[in-house]
């Protein structure tokens, strides 16, 4: 499974509002310029999160987003599945093989586990210990 550039910079968008709680609303422009993002695209992205209640949008000439709920109460796989759809490495419901379905089952299960127990708190708080403990190098 990939995410695409909607998963990705919607993550942008809901980790940039929780950075800015209690600022008053941000305006997806101020998001755009920090990250070098089109402000259009990212337009497209804010609707689906408001109209399925994650962000709340205030008009007027300070207006902007604000988050629905509090960053601890909003999951990765939350704005994954708003902006990409279900959660699946393949379409493993077509699957004959009993075995390869397990298979395909379990890694959308570890996926979704992983997304579900991401909350944009743990996102905005991360701290790179600069370990490379989980990567590979190739040489």
């Amino acid at each position: 499974m990939k995410i695409s550039t909607k998963g990705r910079y919607g993550l942008t968008i809901m980790m940039e509002l929780a950075n800015r709680v209690g600022e008053g609303p941000t305006s997806l422009k101020s998001i755009a310029e920090r990250h070098q993002l089109s402000e259009h695209y990212l337009e497209q992205l804010v609707a689906p999160l408001r109209n399925a209640g994650l962000v709340k949008s205030i008009r007027g000439a300070y207006g902007g987003y604000i988050l629905s709920k509090s960053a601890e109460q909003v999951t990765a796989g939350e704005v994954i599945r708003v902006l990409e759809g279900p959660i699946s490495p393949v379409d493993f419901t077509e699957e004959d093989d009993p075995a390869k379905r397990d298979l395909w089952i379990r890694i959308r299960d570890s996926i979704a586990e992983v997304l579900d127990s991401t909350t944009l708190a743990n996102l905005i708080s991360f701290e790179d210990k600069g370990k490379n403990d989980n990567y590979m190098f190739y040489i």
